[in-house]
């Protein structure tokens, strides 16, 4: 795992088209901004965990259902 310390409005890049800014540090939350394609899904952990449990028990691999089933909500605008 890499592990990077940033500050406020300070970013980290992933590839040449994610882009995480550090928004605001508060003494028990951290705001990020995401900036990523559209058809990328991206969830906070729990939605995550959730959408795996809800597709329990239908034969298909770990993540698989949970991407095509999420809700158009939870995807990041371009």
């Amino acid at each position: 795992m890499l592990m990077l310390t940033r500050r406020a409005m300070e970013t980290i890049r992933i590839g040449d088209s994610i882009v995480i800014r550090v928004n605001r540090v508060g003494r028990q939350q951290v705001s990020l901004g995401i900036e990523a394609p559209p058809e990328l899904l991206v969830l906070r952990g729990e939605l995550q965990r959730l959408a795996d449990g809800s597709s329990a028990g239908t034969g298909s691999s770990p993540g698989t259902t949970a991407v095509a089933a999420a809700p158009e909500a939870f995807r990041v605008s371009a």
